[in-house]
């Protein structure tokens, strides 16, 4: 059984000072100000047109959060703030972190939220503000790079021709699978001002021959053809149940014969009470989408099977969910044979 949290602990928990300093300095650039260089707290209000008083403050709270360093009144960057917090590097993650900043209001709004039911935004903030969300998909990228690799390996896609990535973003997972397997060629299906940036990355990528990008709605649009693999990768949880549900289903109708649909995403467990991680993502939702919410696998896996999927299987717990789309045979042994593929398929694609 887990130890009680200490007084001092639940105190931790409520302080968000820390969180907030660390936002604000992203905001005001100061890691990028210091790049190469140390500076008093008098040099640096004068290059950045900031009050010396207060952002003394704020630099010493950055020293005892590890972030930079003081030697003699002069303050410098960490070799993590140099890697990550200045804008020149290709490991810059603060673009991710303005995102956080930017919801900060909502999450101000939490306990009204949870009054009401309602929540206080109507737009995701990549709708209202694309130029963002082209800077979080680019960040989101670098990160994703290596587990979209993996899940390419966790697929075994040695079978798989046609690719189509729902929602795909940047194109992570689709380059990812295209270089893994070069037989494979991919689509990605998304917004169009999200397409800007997923062409880039392609191109980046010296795979325009093999991706190919469809703009639209996932919710209202056609997904064109028929492939052996959709992903969701994601998207359930910017949605309520209903919408999910029903893109379930268009998905089998876009799926060849022993084609498979592949959901990842952030899952709970049936008591929704872990992983600790997911329930406050869960309320990050709650308060940054207007019906998004995180769901358990088996709420997956059952959409999945009324859609008409079979070979249902979690591959991953709390992460990846899969179903086989099995071709209609009307006779019994056909029947049969269909049932003993399906076992076949469960098993190997564990």
């Amino acid at each position: 059984m887990p130890r009680e949290l200490s007084l001092a602990e639940i105190f931790q928990i409520g302080y968000y000072w820390e969180t907030k300093i660390l936002l604000t300095a992203i905001k005001l650039d100061l890691f990028s100000a210091l790049d190469g260089r140390s500076d008093s707290p008098s040099d640096l209000a004068k290059r950045l047109s900031l009050d010396e008083r207060a952002l003394s403050l704020v630099l010493n709270a950055l020293v005892a959060m590890r972030v930079l360093t003081k030697h003699e009144g002069r303050f410098a960057n960490t070799s993590v703030a140099r890697k990550h917090l200045v804008k020149v590097s290709p490991d810059y993650v603060g673009h991710l972190l303005v995102l956080h900043d930017s919801e900060w209001m909502n999450w101000g709004k939490l306990e009204e939220t949870v009054r009401s039911g309602v929540s206080p935004v109507r737009q995701h903030v990549f709708e209202t503000d694309p130029e963002m969300g082209a800077n979080v998909l680019a960040v989101l990228d670098r990160i994703g790079r290596g587990s979209g690799v993996t899940l390419a390996k966790v697929l075994q896609l040695d079978g798989v021709e046609q690719v189509l990535d729902v929602g795909g973003g940047a194109g992570t997972n689709a380059i990812a699978f295209c270089r893994e397997y070069p037989h494979l060629r991919a689509t990605v299906f998304d917004l169009p001002s999200t397409l800007q940036v997923t062409e880039r990355s392609i191109k980046e990528a010296g795979l325009e021959d093999r991706i190919a990008v469809m703009p639209g709605n996932f919710n209202t649009d056609s997904l064109g053809g028929l492939y052996d693999l959709v992903l969701l990768s994601d998207v359930l949880h910017y949605q309520d149940a209903q919408a999910n549900a029903a893109l379930v289903r268009k998905a089998f109708a876009h799926l060849t014969d022993e084609g498979r649909l592949v959901i990842k995403d952030r899952f709970l467990d049936p008591d929704r009470t872990s992983p600790a991680w997911t329930t406050a993502f869960a309320v990050h939702i709650l308060v940054n989408t207007e019906e998004g919410q995180c769901f358990t696998t088996q709420e997956a896996m059952e959409w999945m099977i009324r859609a008409g999927f079979t070979s249902v299987t979690e591959l991953e717990p709390r992460a990846i969910v899969q179903g086989i789309k099995e071709p209609l045979i009307s006779c019994d042994s056909g029947m049969q044979g269909k049932a003993s593929r399906s076992e076949t398929r469960g098993l190997s694609s564990r």
